[in-house]
């Protein structure tokens, strides 16, 4: 998994897993989920929930979900333009974007995005895949797209981050900003000129709080542990819990940020007191948008159903 505030005590044992004694590796997402969808190497591991959702309409998945939601992120930062040609979301019907794999679940939030509030569709744009810094990034998983969706390669020995700088693409969307010479063009920037706020717009209208990764256990060892869900979900609660604890201490600020106090407080008066919420129940509208975009972008070829997802010992927890 990765390295948060959220998972760190159970890093460091602050927070232990019933019944499991754990070896933790912390990698980046991209090593992670890699490993974890072309090889299986993991027991218990963060993976990407659009990867998860491929994998379990081919049922070829090797895992079952956890509803664990250690990374979420609204993804209108995730999309960059040539602000020299590029003013208006609707102005990248008939353009060309980049992406560093057309699959990620940040792109499929991104695109979900601009077909529901901008009306710009997956078949309106040329996608041209291509690593970010590194070129000749491959799909972790190979993809059957609808035929009216056109996915080049970028040309041998370029990024997306090179395309974008020299004008060859006209958008830009990834989990990570543009590298290189494109971070410092002053031609380069976000679609939206202030994100935060049409997130928080897009949140009051939606309720959707867009989740990017869960948890995964390997179903043979969840079918030889039938409790060990359930403590998963449990650990990685009381972790959140304790990181949240923290944040709200305020006589010693833990996060190197200003204004922390208050972005905490107006994150609370928006999305409520329990704003990065785990399990199925208090997340149903955000699961279904995304599980319905999935499909409607051809990347599930089935429309999977929520409560199939996730394991059944996830679905109800102990109450005093």
């Amino acid at each position: 998994m990765g390295d948060y505030d959220r998972t760190r005590p159970l890093l460091d044992n602050t927070v232990q897993i019933d019944g499991v004694q754990a070896l933790y590796m912390t990698l980046s997402p991209e090593e992670m989920f890699f490993r974890a969808f072309r090889h299986a190497e993991f027991d218990i591991a963060e993976l990407s929930f659009s990867s998860f959702l491929v994998k379990e309409a081919r049922q070829e998945n090797e895992y079952i979900g956890i509803p664990v939601f250690l990374s979420r992120a609204f993804r209108h930062t995730s999309i960059y333009v040539r602000t020299d040609r590029i003013q208006r979301p609707e102005d990248l019907k008939g353009k060309k974007i980049g992406v560093p794999e057309y699959q990620l679940t940040a792109n499929v939030w991104a695109r979900a995005l601009l077909e529901d509030d901008y009306g710009v569709k997956p078949c309106d744009v040329t996608w041209v895949r291509g690593g970010i810094d590194e070129p000749g990034r491959p799909e972790k998983i190979n993809l059957d797209l609808p035929k009216d969706v056109v996915l080049e390669n970028a040309p041998e020995g370029t990024t997306i981050s090179d395309l974008l700088n020299e004008g060859k693409i006209d958008g830009f969307i990834a989990p990570r900003p543009p590298g290189g010479a494109a971070s410092r063009n002053p031609n380069v920037g976000w679609l939206f000129p202030d994100p935060t706020v049409t997130a928080k717009d897009y949140y009051r209208r939606t309720n959707v709080f867009p989740i990017m990764h869960i948890v995964g256990v390997r179903k043979t060892l969840a079918q030889q542990h039938p409790w060990l869900p359930a403590a998963v979900l449990k650990a990685f609660e009381q972790a959140k819990q304790h990181a949240l604890d923290q944040l709200a201490d305020t006589s010693a600020t833990k996060v190197t940020l200003p204004f922390v106090e208050e972005q905490l407080k107006a994150a609370r008066e928006l999305m409520g007191t329990d704003y990065w919420s785990y399990g199925i129940a208090p997340n149903r509208a955000t699961l279904e948008t995304f599980v319905r975009h999935h499909h409607s972008q051809g990347l599930s070829k089935k429309l999977l159903s929520v409560d199939t997802l996730f394991h059944p010992g996830t679905y109800e927890t102990m109450k005093i």
